[in-house]
């Protein structure tokens, strides 16, 4: 039911209607013989061994159930999303096939809302939209459907408070993600409110060697523009700062960015006055931590390879890449499509360079073969099903008949 007028955040009444729809459309029985099986399926000569906590999040969850329902809920009525629900392009492109019109940002983020009339419907995604974009949409006066996670939320509350109590929130996050532009507008929601976007430590330890007087404030002007509010001048600016992080970055930098950040305020103005010119909270969301710690988990007992499935633009499933491929050889695909089964090829995203690539004989001929599989938390159940099915059929395995078979049994 509506909450304030035309803004609704907690759902629309549909759920009931929906679940099985969702469920048919993004649920795998696969996946879910694998996690009844100790997460594993073995094939012949293969295993698969899936991560213990992987795909889809409550957030996302939610918000995809939530657009169903503005479907549902609205069906003579234009529906509008602003950028794309989540990062995943299978649910997008499920989202368009419905009718949902995207509204995509311009190169400095902005959105355009001139075609938005009062009579529409407008679906906010799962990062949030700034505060701007939040307020010029409800001048409009349209129906607002808000699937903001509360993830992202509680960041938006550390960030506040920073601004309100004078603290610069040093966000660590992508500048270009929705999420990290929403986030760090916050800030601006008191008056003399600033921030600065830091992508990696690389970045964190410009800031740090600026605080130790071992950098000047042209550098940092330079090394981050456009990624600071407007006005801002380091030497007033950095002088006490509040970390906070885009919800999807890995957990164990932006905890590492909190650290030397402290350390570098603590050297230039000592103990007594730490207290008052730094604060730090882990706004990391449960969901990323809990996939990047079942990664981790798995490669005590390391697979052969790694096949990570998610959106080439999805923060969380690009660095569970990036943990993955520390350990084992592993491969960044979108969706099953990026398997060729008769070629014998995979198109990947490299977790080094972030070029997607093809290539050939992968997977050995002989032998046996181990292979672990997560998601992201933009991924549905449906397409890691998929994946599954994709590399039984390179295996030259007929899917259905070897997972009839197999020791895992799937109805």
């Amino acid at each position: 039911m509506s909450e304030n007028g035309n803004y609704y955040r907690r759902g629309l009444g549909l759920k009931a209607e929906v679940k099985p729809v969702l469920k048919k459309e993004y649920g795998s029985a696969v996946i879910e013989a694998m996690k009844a099986s100790d997460y594993r399926l073995e094939v012949g000569r293969l295993t698969f061994r899936l991560a213990r906590s992987l795909g889809f999040c409550y957030g996302v969850d939610r918000a995809v159930e939530y657009a169903y329902e503005t479907c549902r809920k609205f069906p003579d009525r234009r529906i509008w999303l602003v950028g794309e629900i989540i990062h995943n392009p299978l649910v997008n492109s499920q989202l368009e096939s419905m009718g949902v019109t995207f509204l995509y940002p311009d190169e400095d983020g902005d959105f355009d809302f001139t075609p938005v009339e009062p009579a529409d419907v407008v679906i906010l995604p799962a990062f949030g939209v700034s505060i701007d974009a939040f307020q010029r949409l409800r001048d409009l006066d349209c129906v607002l459907i808000d699937t903001t996670c509360g993830s992202v939320l509680h960041v938006w509350k550390r960030v506040e408070s920073y601004a309100r109590d004078g603290f610069t929130s040093l966000v660590h996050g992508k500048y270009r993600h929705e999420e990290t532009r929403a986030t760090s507008s916050q800030a601006l929601r008191y008056e003399g409110g600033r921030f600065l976007i830091v992508r990696d430590m690389d970045e964190a330890l410009l800031i740090c060697d600026f605080i130790r007087g071992d950098r000047d404030a042209a550098e940092i002007r330079s090394a981050f523009e456009g990624k600071t509010s407007e006005g801002f001048d380091p030497e007033i600016h950095l002088q006490r700062i509040g970390v906070a992080n885009q919800t999807t970055m890995l957990a164990t930098e932006s905890l590492e960015i909190a650290r030397v950040v402290g350390e570098a305020i603590r050297d230039r103005w000592g103990e007594d006055e730490f207290p008052d010119r730094f604060r730090s909270f882990d706004t990391i969301c449960s969901a990323t931590q809990d996939r990047q710690d079942a990664v981790l988990e798995l490669m005590q007992d390391r697979p052969d390879l790694m096949v990570v499935v998610g959106g080439y633009n999805s923060s969380n499933t690009t660095n569970l890449a990036r943990i993955c491929a520390q350990h084992v050889p592993t491969y960044h695909i979108e969706a099953d499509g990026s398997i060729d089964p008769e070629r014998g090829v995979i198109s990947h995203r490299q977790v080094d360079t972030g070029d997607v690539v093809e290539e050939s004989g992968w997977l050995p001929e002989e032998g046996t073969l181990e292979i672990g599989l997560t998601a992201g938390a933009s991924t549905p159940d449906s397409l890691i099903g998929r994946t599954v099915r994709a590399i039984l059929e390179t295996f030259g395995e007929d899917p259905e008949l070897a997972l009839a078979a197999s020791t895992t049994v799937v109805r």
